[in-house]
């Protein structure tokens, strides 16, 4: 048995938690915050069968899809007076980033 675990974007969870289920596949999704840009997220757990982890990663590629967002960057600490006028820089979010965890004892009460 595997734990799939994919950290994905806000906008691609509903729709892959709906393909997941579609297909059979029991998920548990917790919204996560994430550390470079410090936007929301979604952890999607999948527990699977050794067979199916391809089918699992086959519909979070087909549903995460990567795309570029302009962000301002984080002002520098600055003295006090300085004036900070942010540029706005083109950043890739989306996608997913995704960890299999082999499972040695499941349970289901």
């Amino acid at each position: 048995m595997k734990l799939v675990i994919s950290i994905v974007n806000n906008e691609d969870a509903r729709p892959l938690i709906d393909a997941l289920m579609r297909k059979g596949h029991r998920a548990t999704m917790i919204s996560t915050t994430g550390g470079f840009l410090r936007e929301g997220n979604a952890t999607i757990f999948v527990g699977t069968e050794d067979e199916k982890t391809q089918e699992v990663l086959s519909i979070i590629r087909e549903n995460c899809h990567m795309r570029t967002q302009h962000v301002n960057p984080l002002p520098p600490v600055m003295e006090p007076g300085e004036m900070y006028l942010p540029t706005p820089i083109e950043v890739e979010v989306g996608g997913a980033t995704v960890f299999v965890i082999s499972v040695d004892r499941f349970e289901r009460y």
